[in-house]
């Protein structure tokens, strides 16, 4: 994706003008270079590419469950650019695609966090890049996640967690224990 950092930080800048703040008071002098460093840090998911990512790992390698549970994200609200963060437990059994490094799951999850996005299409991409990349015979997506938009505007309730979950393959009809 790319920022234009110079672009950013002048809109920054007149966004806290539009507050009426003084964007070269010695404060906030250095904010906009900040904020736009942020916010390219934190939408990096879009540069992350998938397909090289979730490569199948060569040899043999016996087909048992694979759960990573709680990894812990954070990611962006479309609709406020406000924080969401939380964890997801995903996993898979291998099928005909194969086995992935534990390493790469994470980066799936990451890859989709850090980006613009809202929590149920975040866990539908994860889901979709593990049907598409692994061709598992099972699998299973479960995000749970605090919003800053329900806790901080609006109905002001903090420490309400929202739950997604996804399920696919054999894990339709009997899906383990990290997915209930």
């Amino acid at each position: 994706m790319g920022i234009d950092n110079e672009r950013a930080t002048k809109a920054v800048a007149e966004l806290l003008a539009s507050f009426g703040l003084d964007a070269n008071s010695p404060e906030l002098q250095d904010t906009p270079n900040r904020v736009a460093a942020f916010w390219a840090e934190r939408l990096n998911g879009y540069d992350i590419d998938l397909a090289s990512e979730l490569q199948p790992m060569a040899g043999q390698v016996r087909p048992c469950p694979v759960i990573l549970e709680q990894i812990p994200f954070a990611s962006t609200c479309e609709h406020h650019l406000a924080p969401f963060f939380g964890h997801v437990t995903l996993g898979y059994h291998p099928g005909e695609g194969g086995v992935v490094g534990l390493s790469k799951l994470i980066w799936a999850v990451h890859a989709f966090a850090n980006r613009l996005q809202v929590q149920e299409r975040m866990t539908w991409q994860i889901f979709k890049a593990l049907e598409t990349s692994l061709r598992p015979a099972a699998w299973g997506v479960r995000v749970v996640a605090e919003h800053t938009c329900i806790a901080h505007r609006g109905v002001k309730t903090p420490g309400v967690p929202v739950i997604t979950l996804l399920l696919g393959g054999a894990w339709l009809e009997n899906a383990p224990d990290s997915f209930r």
